[in-house]
């Protein structure tokens, strides 16, 4: 699933890398830092998440 994630993000980065995407904080080609950002959080939680299921 965390791989599932980071493709969409590596996908939506580029997207927004060649032509910014409009979305709120997303205006310009330089935003998509805040994407990869996002992806890394995400899957993070993921991660931590799926660790406290296994430890329980």
């Amino acid at each position: 699933m965390t791989k599932l994630i980071m493709v969409f993000f590596a996908a939506v980065a580029a997207i927004q890398l060649i032509r910014p995407l409009g979305w709120p904080g997303l205006e310009h080609r330089r935003d998509a830092w805040k994407l990869a950002l996002l992806a890394l959080v995400v899957v993070g939680i993921f991660v931590l998440g799926t660790a406290a299921l296994q430890a329980s």
